[in-house]
C-alpha cells in the first residue's frame, strides 16, 4: 500500500511537561486509525502535528505530494454570518452539489433537520459542529483527521457517519486518523488503534476491542504495568466477548485466546444480589408512570406512557433530540406534571441527576478537592454481601482517576473531564437510591469511561440512563426504551432495533397503530425467528470444520517459526521465504476467524 503520511523523531513539551519524545509513525492508503489514551496525554496535539495545524519541537511530518488532507478540528471556526448553505457548499447552485450523490448523503445524514438558508450565528453549538462536519466531509479528501467528530451527534448520525467512512474511499485508498472517546465507532471504523501514552505512541492491529484484547496480553506479559488498569481491561475484555457478541464481529483476534483471556474474570454485575440490595433500600415501589401524557400548550410530547420502574432496574433511554426524553426525566425526578394520567413515587425514594451541565460544582469553584471531599461522609459502601467494598472519598477519587497531587487543585482548575468526576462522586456520596445519568460521558475518555462503568457495576440502585454513547448505554444497562413519537417503546433488539425503527418512521413506513407502551414481554414476542434444528446442526458443523482449519493453520505457524528459528540467519532470501509463507498463513487465519465470526453470530 502506497505511503500517505509519516512522522519522524517527533518532540513537544510544554514549560512543565514533555508530551511527545521522539515519536515516529505513519499513514499507509487503506488505514483506518482510531486514536485513544487519557486526557492530556496528547490525543490531540499529535493529531494537530500530523495535520500540519502545529509545529513540533523537534522532528518532522512529510506528506506525500499531492496528498489532500481534511481537519475536523475541536474549536469551532464557522462564519456566523454565513447560511448552512453556504459553508457547507459555498456558492455552488443547487442543481450542482444536488448532483453529487456524496454531498446528498452528507446533507441528508447531517442536516436534514437544520434550515439550508438559517445564519450559522443562529444556530447551537451542536448544530454547529454537525455543519462543520458536513462541510468538510462534502469535500474531497486523500486523508480526513477527525477530532472527536461524534460530538453533539445522536446515536443516529453516528450510525450514518460510521457508514459514510466505511464506504467514502474503495477498501485500500484513502486514510483516515480519528481521536474519539466513542469505543463503538471506534469498532465500527477502525482497522488499527494507536494508544497515545507515556510520551509514545503504541500502534495496535483492530478497532477498540481487539486493542483491548492486545492491551490485556501487553499488560499480563509487563510486570511493572498498573494492576488496576489491567483488571479494568480485563474487565471489559469479558463484558465484550460475553455481552456484545456482534461487536467482537469486526476486530481480527483469535476467540480460543480471548477466551482463556477472560476464564478467571466474573461475570461484571451480580444482578441478584444489586436488585436484592436495592429492594432492600427502595422497597418494592420506585416509580411507576401510568397512562401519563405531557402536553406543553398545544405541543404533545408524550402519550399514553405506561412504566413501571422497578428496584436494581438498569435502563438506558433513546431518542433523537427533542423526542422526550428529558421530560420522560422529569416525571421521574417530579420536576415534570402529568398532563393526563398519574406518576406513583415509593417513599424511600431518594432521586439523583447527573445532569450535562456542572452546577452542583458553582459553590466550590475556589476550593480545593480536598477540602470538597472533607466536607463529605467519611465512608461509601459499594456492593453486597461478601463482596461489599467500603470507601473513604479519597479512595472513590483515586477510583476516578484523581492522582494524590490534585487534590490541593481548586476545582476551577480541574479539566472538565475531571470536574465531571467530581460531579459523580458527590452524587454517589449524597446516597440516592435512583441515579439518573444525562449524557455522562462528556468530557471523559476510554479508560475514565472503563472506570465509571466499573464503579457503576457495584451500584447498588435503580440506574436510568440517557446517552448517545451506544458502547457506555449497552455495558451499563441491561434494558433499553425509546421515546418514538410520543410513545415508550421497549427495545428487546437494543439500539439496533432502535435505529431500525427510526429509519422506518422516518421512511413514514411505521404502522400508525399499536403504539401503546411494550412490556419487555410483549416485545420479546416479535423478536427475529431462531434456526430451524437443522439449520442450527449444519451451522454446527461448519463451526466446527472452520475451528479445526484455524487449529492446523496455527500448528503450521508454530512449526514455520521453528523452522525460521533453526534457519541459517545469513540466508536472507531462505528466511524470507519462510516469512512469506508465515504471511499467507496467518491471512489464511484471519479469513477462517471472518467465517467463526459469521457463523458464531447466527447460533447466538
Amino acid at each position: 500500500m502506497a505511503h500517505l503520511l509519516g512522522a519522524e523523531a517527533l518532540h513537544l513539551e510544554y514549560p512543565t511537561k514533555v508530551v511527545f519524545d521522539s515519536v515516529s509513525l505513519g499513514v499507509n492508503e487503506g488505514d483506518r486509525i482510531g486514536i485513544v489514551g487519557r486526557n492530556g496525554d496528547g490525543k490531540s496535539s499529535l493529531l494537530a502535528m500530523l495535520a500540519g495545524r502545529r509545529e513540533p519541537d523537534s522532528g518532522r511530518v512529510t506528506v506525500r505530494g499531492g496528498v489532500t488532507m481534511g481537519v475536523l478540528d475541536q474549536q469551532d471556526t464557522l462564519d456566523g454570518e454565513m447560511t448552512v448553505g453556504t459553508a457547507v457548499v459555498g456558492e455552488a447552485a443547487e442543481h450542482e452539489w444536488a448532483s453529487d450523490p456524496k454531498v446528498r448523503d452528507v446533507v441528508n445524514g447531517l442536516l436534514s433537520d437544520l434550515d439550508w438558508h438559517a445564519l450559522v450565528g443562529t444556530l447551537s453549538g451542536g448544530q454547529r459542529r454537525r455543519v462543520a462536519l458536513a462541510k468538510l466531509l462534502a469535500g474531497e479528501w486523500d486523508i480526513l483527521a477527525l477530532d472527536e467528530p461524534t460530538n453533539h451527534l445522536d446515536v443516529e448520525a453516528i450510525t450514518w457517519l460510521a457508514q459514510h467512512i466505511k464506504g467514502r474511499w474503495p477498501k485500500n485508498a484513502g486514510g483516515l486518523l480519528v481521536v474519539t472517546h466513542d469505543r463503538w465507532f471506534l469498532d465500527e471504523v477502525c482497522t488499527a488503534t494507536w494508544e497515545v501514552h507515556d510520551r509514545i505512541v503504541e500502534p495496535f492491529d483492530g478497532g477498540y476491542a481487539a486493542y483491548i484484547l492486545q492491551r490485556v496480553e501487553r499488560d499480563r506479559q509487563a510486570a511493572a504495568v498498573e494492576q488496576k488498569r489491567q483488571n479494568l481491561a480485563r474487565k471489559e475484555l469479558a463484558w465484550l466477548r460475553r455481552g456484545a457478541p456482534a461487536r467482537t464481529s469486526k476486530p481480527k483476534f483469535r476467540i480460543d485466546a480471548a477466551n482463556e483471556l477472560i476464564a478467571d474474570v466474573p461475570e461484571i454485575r451480580n444482578k441478584v444480589a444489586l436488585e436484592s440490595l436495592a429492594v432492600s433500600r427502595l422497597g418494592k415501589d420506585v416509580v411507576d408512570i401510568e397512562d401519563v401524557s405531557v402536553s406543553y400548550g398545544e405541543k404533545d410530547v408524550l402519550h399514553d406512557v405506561t412504566w413501571r420502574l422497578a428496584p436494581g432496574e438498569r435502563t438506558g433511554i433513546l431518542g433523537a433530540n427533542g423526542a422526550g426524553k428529558s421530560t420522560l426525566l422529569g416525571l421521574i425526578t417530579g420536576d415534570v406534571e402529568p398532563s393526563d394520567g398519574r406518576v406513583k413515587r415509593g417513599k424511600t425514594v431518594q432521586v439523583a441527576t447527573l445532569t450535562q451541565q456542572t452546577h452542583e460544582l458553582d459553590k466550590y469553584m475556589n476550593d480545593p478537592v480536598r477540602v470538597v471531599i472533607s466536607e463529605l461522609q467519611t465512608t461509601y459502601t459499594f456492593g453486597s454481601g461478601s463482596k461489599a467494598q467500603e470507601m473513604t472519598p479519597s479512595q472513590l477519587l483515586e477510583r476516578l482517576g484523581f492522582a494524590s497531587a490534585q487534590l490541593s487543585t481548586p476545582v476551577k482548575d480541574l479539566s472538565g473531564g475531571q470536574q465531571r468526576r467530581l460531579q459523580l462522586l458527590l452524587i454517589l456520596l449524597s446516597q440516592p437510591n435512583v441515579l439518573i445519568l444525562d449524557e455522562p460521558t462528556n468530557d471523559l475518555d476510554t479508560d475514565m469511561l472503563a472506570a465509571m462503568e466499573d464503579l457503576l457495576d457495584s451500584w447498588p440502585g435503580t440506574l436510568v440512563v440517557v446517552s448517545h454513547d451506544r458502547y457506555f448505554l449497552e455495558r451499563v444497562t441491561d434494558d433499553q426504551y425509546a421515546v418514538l413519537q410520543g410513545h415508550l417503546r421497549h427495545l428487546p433488539g437494543g439500539v439496533d432495533e432502535y435505529l431500525r425503527r427510526s429509519a422506518e418512521i422516518a421512511k413514514g413506513t411505521a404502522s400508525s397503530g399499536g403504539m401503546k407502551s411494550a412490556t419487555p414481554t410483549e416485545a420479546t414476542a416479535h423478536a427475529e425467528p431462531k434456526l430451524s434444528g437443522a439449520e442450527k446442526r449444519a451451522a454446527e458443523k461448519q463451526l466446527a470444520s472452520v475451528e479445526r482449519k484455524m487449529d492446523k493453520a496455527s500448528a503450521e505457524i508454530e512449526k514455520l517459526n521453528a523452522e525460521m528459528a533453526a534457519h541459517d540467519q545469513s540466508d536472507i532470501g531462505g528466511l524470507s521465504d519462510l516469512g512469506k509463507k508465515v504471511s499467507a498463513k496467518e491471512a489464511e487465519i484471519a479469513e477462517l476467524e471472518e467465517q467463526w465470526m459469521e457463523l458464531s453470530e447466527g447460533l447466538d
